[in-house]
């Protein structure tokens, strides 16, 4: 049963990532991510991780999602579309994404995974101070390239919510004055 449920949760990431990354409106995109993200929490609900399942809904999925739709909202009107990204760039990003995924597959293959003995149940203090800690089996350096990421996905909002870029016909004065307007 679980491996059924694993699968339809996964079918469900994948048509929500395609959609994601094929979709024109920003809004839409923005929704259809949050999908993936509540997704990958019930991968993580499913194999009993439900402290990091909570916690993956209420940083990526909330957090995330609402930093993008404020800044989407704010900056921006609601129905704004996506230029359309032209065929060399789309190849470009699926050969770099294979490649990613070759290397990521290829780390986790040749990995010496070692068993860990999970008859005593893990209390919240000990994930805490595993995530604080810089010693050896610390966290501290993958809880900073998260915070690294948010500000990223920061970033990457503005950007997105600012809409098309100066045309080449129009002057800096100019697009001041329309700004304005």
């Amino acid at each position: 049963m679980e491996r059924i449920l694993f699968y339809i949760i996964a079918a469900i990431m994948i048509v929500f990532a395609l959609a994601t990354v094929t979709s024109r409106k920003v809004l839409r995109a923005v929704m259809y991510l949050l999908f993936v993200l509540i997704g990958v929490s019930g991968i993580y609900f499913l194999i009993d991780y439900s402290f990091l399942g909570a916690i993956q809904i209420v940083v990526y999925g909330g957090g995330v999602i609402v930093l993008f739709i404020f800044s989407v909202l704010l900056i921006h009107h609601v129905e704004l579309e996506l230029e359309v990204t032209p065929l060399k760039k789309k190849i470009i990003a699926g050969l770099l994404s294979a490649a990613g995924l070759g290397i990521t597959l290829w780390a986790i293959i040749t990995y010496p995974f070692k068993a860990v003995n999970t008859s005593q149940p893990i209390e919240v203090s000990e994930i805490g101070n595993k995530l604080l800690s810089y010693g050896d089996g610390g966290f501290i350096l993958p809880f900073e390239v998260i915070s690294v990421l948010l500000l990223a996905v920061m970033i990457g909002a503005i950007v997105i919510a600012k809409g098309k870029k100066l045309g080449k016909g129009v002057s800096r004065k100019e697009a001041g004055a329309q700004n304005e307007n």
